[in-house]
């Protein structure tokens, strides 16, 4: 599953929670395929953040290439 599909089926199951229509049965399983779905992303992000990475030009105009400070 890609991070956009398990995006996707978040805003499903947020949005069939809002109707308020699930039996409480088919509602708390829908609670529970969110916190997976939420842990899943989570942890997609937690890794793309690893692998930015940023230009940086030194004084002497030469160009590296660096991890991504934390400046979020």
């Amino acid at each position: 599953m890609s991070f956009e599909d398990a995006l996707a089926r978040l805003e499903e199951i947020a949005a069939l929670l809002d109707r308020n229509e699930a039996p409480l049965k088919d509602a708390l399983e829908l609670c529970a395929e969110a916190a997976e779905l939420a842990r899943f992303c989570r942890t997609q992000l937690a890794v793309a953040e690893g692998k930015l990475e940023q230009l940086r030009e030194n004084s002497t105009g030469e160009v590296s290439i660096e991890p991504l400070a934390d400046s979020f």
